[in-house]
């Protein structure tokens, strides 16, 4: 019988990652969430494998990343996704914030990569999807620990290709404006707040200002585009950032 290939996502309970479950359980993957222990029923009813932890720990990373061995024998597809957002000017910015967005943002892709980089080079072929942000790419104020975090993701994702091109292992990043997500949404009250606007201009003077298509990105556009680096259509792409953008970064 033919294994079916097996996805690890992580936060794939909400947003961008469960709309990356929904998709690669529909084109016939096993897949494996790793998430807060909150994100259980969700995970039960995506049908998909369920390892608890809080990737802000990197020792419950690494526990996290056995425990996903010990159920399957590798994985063929990596998803980092997990993230969150914490808004606060930089002078104040908490240094315990710091630690916990670089923990589940960059270390926690980091050692993720490096537990399933065995089973990818035994099996001459793996993928590797970092979820960014057109924060990998620029910056803007108030949110320095994400802004850092998915700028050394983007590092992570460079020299991560270059190692695993030898081994058929291919890294890539996505970048997307903001996104339909709970995270967005959650952002809105503290965005208002730093910039001294009323929280029902955030969306279109804080959001959607700067780009050409005046609307948010769907998760499932995100989902697709990360389906499409791990086929083999895109057995050739390596190392590169794909903007989904809306126009942003055009300018």
């Amino acid at each position: 019988m033919t294994r079916r290939p097996v996805v690890l996502v992580t936060g794939g309970a909400s947003g961008i990652g469960r709309a990356c479950v929904e998709r690669f359980a529909r084109d016939g993957a096993e897949v494996v969430i790793i998430d807060l222990p909150s994100a259980a029923p969700a995970a039960s009813e995506l049908g998909a494998r369920f390892v608890a932890a809080d990737l802000s720990d990197a020792s419950q990373t690494s526990a996290a990343a056995t425990a996903v061995l010990g159920q399957v024998d590798r994985v063929d597809v990596l998803i980092n996704n997990a993230g969150f957002q914490f808004i606060e000017p930089l002078p104040t910015f908490p240094l315990e914030r710091w630690q916990a967005m670089l923990g589940v943002m960059l270390t926690a892709p980091f050692l993720l990569t490096q537990a399933c980089w065995p089973g990818m080079v035994a099996a001459g072929r793996g993928r590797i999807v970092n979820i960014g942000s057109v924060h990998s790419l620029r910056a803007s104020p108030f949110k320095v620990g994400y802004i850092a975090a998915k700028h050394g993701l983007l590092g992570l994702t460079r020299t991560a290709a270059l190692e695993g091109g030898p081994h058929g292992i291919t890294v890539n990043l996505i970048a997307p404006a903001y996104v339909r997500t709970p995270l967005v949404e959650r952002q809105i009250a503290d965005q208002a707040r730093t910039r001294n606007l009323p929280e029902a201009e955030v969306v279109g003077r804080v959001m959607l200002e700067p780009v050409a298509i005046k609307r948010l990105v769907e998760p499932a556009e995100v989902a697709g585009l990360a389906a499409f680096l791990c086929s083999p259509d895109a057995d050739a792409i390596t190392g590169s950032v794909y903007e989904i953008a809306l126009g942003g970064t055009a300018r």
